[in-house]
């Protein structure tokens, strides 16, 4: 298996390793309240921050020369960026391996860690159970995260399935899916925002990959309520992160196979497109198009979005849009089984965020 991982791998400048317990340091608690998340995060447990969405971030400063992260065994990956320093990717993927070193040897002084789950986590059930710092230091007030707030609402293209790696023969593996990667990190990146990713590969808005014609229960809209995905026992407090932009690309897997249903499929958007806008009733909403569809499909799904956009601009809800990524082509490869690769997420970032910026005049 080729990835992209080797060719990236001048970029990282600080790498990690797993220990082994008894903890020596100052242990920190996920509920100390310097640490701040960006996603869906449940703190029902003080000793426990649980998530399974791509992208959930962790983010806090830090006082010493170095800075340990514990997670529950075989969490998955984790993209890290100390300071302003590239970000690199830290596994923990062993039964044992319950602490990973971040960073050793920094200067001494204030630092800043930002790290981002980077994988779907609904088998792995991740957990993140603190930081250690040298002893006698502490988490110091945490740097301020930027007032722009972006939700995407995806599938597996915004998840980054097989981003990592560069032939389409092969499959899905957590190895090379990285949603720091993707279109929707880049484009908050350049944004300057913060993000969420409500994403899973395989979902649609009514049919998930490859269902039945009639549709799948287990849909974007039956999970979207849930601080965590297929596990239904915890709402979301959609009053915990008001976005300004909402970004839904979903239809690829409701149209990917030739079993489905057009007017179901906008019935289910319609209906979705109407709660996502109940929780978000200030936010502009975008209706993407992905680039992964063959020409019949997608001219179905953009005349069914371009129905869609009009009908709720018509009934007064201006703050709909539309934007169509892309087809790709192969020019700039393909990740895993055909998904967009490395280059072609560059690609949909630059296309996405010439289309936002005068949008939501965010220069």
């Amino acid at each position: 298996m080729k990835t992209i991982a080797l060719i990236l791998l001048s970029l990282f400048t600080f790498h990690s390793h797993a220990e082994t317990l008894p903890l020596k340091g100052n242990v920190v608690k996920p509920s100390d309240p310097h640490i701040r998340y960006i996603g869906r995060v449940s703190l029902k447990d003080s000793h426990v921050a649980r998530f399974n969405f791509p992208g959930t971030q962790i983010v806090a400063a830090f006082e010493g020369t170095s800075l340990k992260m514990i997670a529950r065994p075989e969490s998955g990956y984790f993209m890290v960026q100390i300071d302003k320093a590239a970000a690199f990717k830290v596994g923990f993927n062993a039964k044992r391996d319950s602490v990973v070193t971040l960073a050793t040897a920094l200067a001494d002084g204030r630092h800043v860690v930002r790290v981002m789950y980077v994988i779907e986590g609904l088998f792995r059930q991740p957990e993140f159970h603190g930081f250690i710092l040298d002893e006698g230091c502490s988490l110091l007030p945490p740097p301020v995260l930027p007032e722009r707030k972006i939700e995407f609402i995806g599938n597996s293209i915004t998840c980054g399935y097989g981003v990592e790696s560069v032939t389409k023969e092969d499959p899905f593996e957590d190895e090379t899916e990285n949603h720091y990667y993707t279109y929707a990190t880049l484009t908050a990146q350049a944004l300057n925002a913060q993000h969420t990713a409500i994403a899973r590969s395989g979902i649609g808005v009514y049919r998930n990959y490859d269902g039945p014609r009639a549709g799948n229960k287990e849909n974007m809209p039956w999970q979207y309520g849930y601080t965590l995905f297929n596990q239904h026992d915890e709402a979301w407090d959609f009053s915990r992160y008001q976005p300004q932009l909402v970004c839904i690309n979903l239809g690829t897997n409701d149209l990917s196979t030739n079993n489905y249903d057009i007017k179901l499929y906008e019935k289910a958007y319609r209906g979705f497109l109407q709660t996502a806008r109940g929780y978000y009733p200030h936010a502009k909403i975008v209706l993407l198009t992905g680039p992964m569809l063959g020409e019949k499909e997608a001219s179905q799904q953009r005349k069914v979005l371009d129905s869609i956009r009009k009908d709720f601009n018509d009934a007064g809800d201006k703050e709909v849009y539309r934007f169509d990524f892309s087809f790709q082509t192969g020019d700039l490869y393909y990740g895993a089984s055909w998904h967009p690769s490395y280059w072609q997420h560059q690609k949909m970032a630059g296309e996405l965020v010439a289309f936002l910026r005068p949008l939501m005049d965010w220069y």
